[in-house]
């Protein structure tokens, strides 16, 4: 394959930047890292452990497939790369909303359990509102990764080519 001209590739790159599966995975990356960082930069324990892992293991993946996608490289991702992209990030999407179902179980149950503290009178230190914040971040992650799934899901039903082809079907548009 020959290498296109520099102008090809900066559309390519805008074109996915600028897509419904470009935005989306901006904003997974943006509201996990926004998550994890809630989370990191306070005092944790227990089970704040598996959201923190849940967190950082999808944002590390989604900025991977971010990127790969963005470079239009995933034809030289072994296994789940070429024309089975689409259903690799389909499966991730599902794995990641899947995942982040019990993470807001999790952040509810902790600020619930800390909420004695969000008295005016109350002095002493208290996560209330560092588990409420992250439990709104996890929320919104899990509702970023159900609406790119759901989205996934409807491309791969109607046929769609892979992410990289400007997100249409085998005619080029999608019409939802």
């Amino acid at each position: 394959m020959a290498p296109q001209p520099p102008q090809q590739v900066r559309r390519g790159l805008l074109e996915f930047a600028r897509s419904f599966v470009g935005i989306v995975r901006l904003l997974q990356i943006l509201l996990g890292a926004g998550l994890w960082v809630t989370i990191a930069a306070n005092k944790y324990e227990g089970s704040i452990h598996f959201v923190l892992f849940v967190a950082v293991l999808f944002w590390l993946l989604t900025l991977a497939l971010y990127f790969v996608t963005l470079l239009d490289k995933q034809d030289l991702v072994p296994l789940v790369g070429g024309e089975r992209w689409l259903l690799s990030n389909m499966v991730h999407d599902i794995a990641a909303t899947v995942l982040y179902l019990p993470a807001i179980g999790v952040m509810v149950h902790k600020t619930e359990k800390n909420s004695f503290c969000n008295l005016e009178q109350y002095k002493h230190y208290c996560l209330y509102k560092v588990y409420l914040t992250a439990t709104v971040f996890t929320g919104l992650c899990a509702f970023a990764y159900l609406l790119s799934a759901v989205y996934s899901i409807i491309r791969k039903c109607r046929g769609s080519r892979p992410l990289s082809d400007g997100g249409g079907t085998p005619t080029g548009t999608l019409n939802l």
